[in-house]
């Protein structure tokens, strides 16, 4: 690989050599770092896809596209590598790459010395050998800011510049525009009131391949975060020991979650006014029995603690058979739940519109059930509910508790969601049922290879959306 960006005068500052040898490190180094999609299994080997120099000089900065391998699976990641002679800078100490002697090459994006150029870029319009930095159509934005990451995100990478701005590197890559930017983009168009304004982006080619590697937002300082309100519901609720239900305590939630529908459902109006809808087709349904039942075979062969479940699983699944599908196909969410919203004082505003981390480009971009969407999030009431639990001896009163909070919640969520949009999605039980053991299924899996504590989460609700529908 080379250096589209470089002159004759800094191809001094770093090599193919330079970037192979950092590159050759990343095996070992990669599993550790938290946005690492591929912790189910060892890294067999990388290879450097393209690398631009953003900011040449000391300290350096470059774009890295690296290839991953782990045995069958090869992934696309993006890094931000800076390079550093006097040392590591106030960054995490796991950030550093052991690249061997001379200049410390390190993850630079918590290095704010180094990402307010990215900033900068994209309010100048610049093109940096295949990088495009483009600001949104009529948008002005004030540069000179410094950066800062969100340590809580997990499978990406956002930077906080001034209190004004946020900038969301996606980690994993893939071909196309991503679908974060390609719905905020038909929701702005719209008018929508729930989700945050789009201001720019960063993309490029990989091959004959668009990319797209980062989005600008404008960012919400004040705004509430839908996880730690729930759970600090939750954490009120178990704490109180009157016994009330948790309709009677100043900590409810259902309010919110009820506003919390309401948005949904007009999230899921406006994407199908901005990006049109499709009847369902007969071998519609088919196909996504056919993909769940594939995806509870593939959990079920990795995860033994599934296996009790697999069989009352599969009858749900196989009761869809036949049913009709009277909702319109249409784009929606595909990862929804409480850490994906925001409460601002104008309401709730949707957040990272990308889909399942896991699931294939194809199936993020289909068009889906809008019901999928509130599958997910009566999903989270349920881990918003049962957090506390984790890791805990078995507390049969407290178990119970936990399932009337989840209870009480989910049913606020969804008469919020039909009063919006005029239809109550618990009149296709089946299908909402269905579409909920698939992503509880899914978190199985995720947990399995990632937080192997949390399995007891979805397993039992898995347990308990069994026993209800027996």
């Amino acid at each position: 690989m080379s250096d589209p960006t470089s002159t004759p005068d800094q191809a001094h500052e770093v090599g193919a050599a330079d970037v192979d040898r950092v590159v050759a490190a990343l095996p070992d180094w990669l599993p550790a770092q938290r946005w690492f999609g591929g912790k189910d299994r060892p890294v067999t080997g990388t290879r450097t896809v393209d690398w631009t120099v953003v900011l040449p000089g000391e300290p350096l900065l470059v774009h890295l596209v690296v290839e991953v391998q782990q045995g069958d699976r090869t992934e696309a990641y993006q890094l931000l590598l800076g390079r550093r002679s006097d040392g590591l800078p106030d960054v995490p100490a796991a950030a550093a790459i052991p690249a061997g002697d001379g200049p410390v090459w390190y993850e630079a994006s918590g290095d704010a010395d180094l990402t307010g150029v990215l900033l900068d870029h994209i309010a100048a319009g610049e093109r940096v050998g295949d990088l495009r930095f483009d600001p949104e159509p009529g948008v002005e934005l004030t540069t000179g800011l410094r950066a800062h990451p969100i340590s809580s995100e997990q499978s990406n990478t956002s930077l906080v510049y001034g209190g004004q701005y946020i900038l969301k590197l996606f980690r994993k890559l893939t071909p196309g525009v991503n679908k974060d930017l390609v719905l905020h983009r038909a929701l702005r168009q719209v008018g929508s009131a729930h989700v945050a304004e789009p201001l720019g982006a960063i993309s490029g080619r990989i091959g004959d391949d668009e990319v797209s590697y980062g989005m600008l937002q404008r960012f919400l300082p004040d705004a509430a975060d839908g996880w730690v309100m729930a759970t600090t519901s939750v954490r009120d609720f178990m704490a109180d020991d009157s016994g009330l239900p948790p309709g009677d305590l100043g900590g409810d939630f259902a309010g919110e979650a009820y506003r919390l529908g309401r948005a949904v459902a007009d999230v899921h109006a406006d994407l199908a006014r901005a990006l049109g809808t499709e009847p369902a087709a007969d071998d519609d349904l088919e196909r996504t029995v056919a993909a769940m039942e594939a995806r509870l075979d593939r959990v079920a062969a990795d995860v033994d603690d599934l296996a009790p479940y697999v069989d009352g699983i599969r009858e749900a699944f196989h009761r869809l058979h036949g049913i009709e599908l009277t909702l319109p196909l249409q784009p929606v969410h595909g990862d929804l739940h409480l850490g994906q919203v925001l409460r601002t004082v104008h309401g709730w505003l949707l957040l990272d519109f990308e889909g399942e981390p896991a699931s294939s480009l194809a199936e993020r971009s289909a068009l889906r059930s809008p019901l999928r969407d509130v599958a997910g999030m009566l999903r989270s009431f349920d881990y918003a509910a049962q957090q506390l639990l984790v890791g805990q001896p078995a507390d049969e009163e407290q178990t119970a508790r936990a399932a009337a909070w989840a209870r009480h919640n989910r049913t606020a969520f969804c008469d919020g969601y039909a009063k919006a949009a005029g239809r109550d999605p618990r009149d296709d039980a089946d299908l909402l049922r269905g579409l909920e053991l698939d992503k509880a299924v899914y978190e199985v899996s995720y947990e399995h290879a990632n937080r192997p504590d949390w399995s007891s989460v979805p397993l039992g609700s898995i347990a308990r959306i069994l026993r209800e529908g027996e």
